[in-house]
């Protein structure tokens, strides 16, 4: 059975660009979109055009640049912003305009001083300009996460017939549990007239740490297009992150479910985008963090070391990274020492492992991590005589 795509929508260039202190210029922006046009994403939000003469550049330059991806511009449902965002997208082999409108309670009472009818012509008369401009329109309803599913609905109802293209349904609060955000998708798939006419799309943060179980959730249940960014950066506490959703796809075939990414080139991209906006990558982040394959408990070294599949169900290859890591710390047993030092040129039998695990484990003890460079020392202190096979 082939497997259904899911388009991968990466918000990098602007949704991550909100992080404080993340701010790039167009040449690094340049930089980064090539590298996601070769990565395989599907769309590419360059940026909110009429935020800044300099994020209308960078829209329009990236425009000029991308060969293989849908480029795409934020708007407001103002008429202003669509027509700015148009113009930055006119050079693009494929132009999409991302255009919407807070549909939450909270949205429509407080920040707009409106009411629900409003909110939906607003909505359609925004998406209906958009049209004008470009094929693509992708409409935003700000807050779905936390809008009521049957006023919800109509929303969607009325921007499909106005031409919207995509439906952006975003958590972007982060409150939604998992099951929540599932059946809201759910609910709309089934309770859409026209619903075959655009694609559901799962935009989701992270603020209870939710936001990519929830995008998994929200593609089991109908959507087909996941936004995102590299390394889950983004506003607050992030956004889904993108090299998470791809290999969750990838490493459960029965859900039938796949994207166009190249996994190889995840781990270098995220070094990339680490480098170029200044924010270190957590260690223990998934998938491309420094610990996502290394091992230090006695017991999973053991076990990887026999078999690397006993504790990784990811090969490190398929993400990018060259190999797994064997570190040595005072809870690494004799398997993962033999290993190293072998590594380093040491072959050592049994009865010579036993007695330099007892001056590696007093080593241990007084240093957080065992290097390559301590292990001669430490072969040394045991008093053996051990000839080097390097």
């Amino acid at each position: 059975m082939s497997k259904e795509k899911v388009h991968i929508f990466d918000t990098t260039l602007r949704d991550g660009e909100q992080v404080p202190g993340c701010k790039l210029d167009t040449d690094q922006k340049l930089i980064i979109a090539e590298r996601l046009d070769v990565l395989g994403v599907d769309i590419i939000e360059a940026g909110f055009p009429i935020s800044s003469p300099g994020d209308f550049n960078s829209v329009q330059e990236i425009s000029k640049i991308v060969k293989n991806a849908t480029v795409c511009g934020l708007t407001r449902a103002v008429k202003r912003d669509i027509e700015v965002a148009a113009e930055a997208l006119k050079y693009a082999k494929r132009p999409r305009i991302h255009t919407g409108i807070g549909t939450s309670e909270s949205h429509i009472k407080f920040k707009f001083n409106s009411n629900k009818d409003a909110i939906i012509e607003r909505a359609v008369e925004a998406v209906s300009y958009a049209k004008s401009f470009v094929e693509d329109v992708e409409f935003y309803a700000e807050d779905a996460g936390r809008t009521d599913n049957e006023f919800l609905a109509r929303v969607c109802e009325a921007v499909i017939k106005a031409g919207a293209t995509v439906l952006n349904i975003p958590d972007t609060t982060g409150y939604c549990l998992p099951d929540e955000y599932g059946a809201k998708i759910k609910y709309l798939k089934e309770n859409v007239t026209g619903i075959h006419k655009a694609i559901l799309s799962c935009h989701c943060h992270n603020d209870l740490g939710l936001a990519t179980a929830n995008s998994i959730a929200g593609v089991i249940n109908g959507a087909r297009q996941i936004e995102c960014t590299i390394n889950g950066i983004g506003e607050r506490a992030g956004n889904t992150a993108l090299e998470e959703v791809v290999m969750i796809l990838r490493q459960h075939p029965t859900l039938n479910l796949d994207t166009n990414i190249n996994s190889k080139l995840l781990y270098d991209t995220s070094q990339m985008v680490s480098q170029k906006m200044g924010v270190y990558v957590q260690p223990n982040k998934a998938i491309v963090g420094a610990n996502a394959f290394a091992h230090s408990s006695g017991i999973h070294q053991d076990g990887v070391i026999k078999n690397r599949e006993t504790y990784e169900i990811i090969d490190p290859a398929d993400v990018g990274v060259n190999e797994s890591s064997i570190v040595l710390t005072a809870r690494s047993g004799r398997a993962a020492l033999a290993y190293r030092a072998k590594n380093v040129g040491y072959e050592l039998t049994k009865i010579q492992l036993d007695v330099v695990y007892q001056e590696f484990l007093k080593f241990a003890d007084k240093q957080k991590e065992i290097f390559d460079e301590d292990i001669h020392d430490i072969i040394v202190a045991s008093g053996i005589k051990i000839k080097s096979i390097a």
